[in-house]
């Protein structure tokens, strides 16, 4: 086996995926997205979270820790695409982030880079 396939991190990687409610509300808010993102074309692309291997041992307790969290994950999402919080859905709750959002969750997260890890704070 190579040397770089051999190198796991300890930490789980979570990837909050948009659904088609969530493509829905950004064509409500700017109609001219429609020409140009789809579904597919919006879930290409989404932040990935590294949490500590130790928060949960299966995809079920990975997904209830995100529901326990969902209102920064929502707030992440929305945020990228408008900073204005006006024009945000209003009365968000969690079971409009589990129809707007698929949770995938990863126990194996392989480092197939030799390059040092950067922790870089955003403002």
């Amino acid at each position: 086996m190579r040397a770089d396939l051999e190198v796991t991190v300890n930490r789980t990687l979570i990837l909050i995926m948009p659904l088609q409610p969530a493509l829905d509300w950004l064509f409500a808010t700017d109609p001219s997205l429609i020409q140009q993102i789809s579904l597919d074309s919006l879930r290409q692309e989404q932040d990935a979270y590294l949490v500590s291997e130790d928060k949960f041992n299966s995809p079920d307790d990975a997904k209830r820790w995100v529901e326990r969290h969902w209102k920064e994950f929502f707030s992440q999402f929305l945020g990228a695409w408008y900073v204005d919080e006006s024009l945000w859905p209003k009365g968000r709750t969690l079971n409009m982030f589990k129809e707007w959002f698929e949770v995938q969750h990863h126990s194996m997260v392989w480092d197939l880079s030799r390059d040092p890890l950067i922790r870089e704070q955003l403002d």
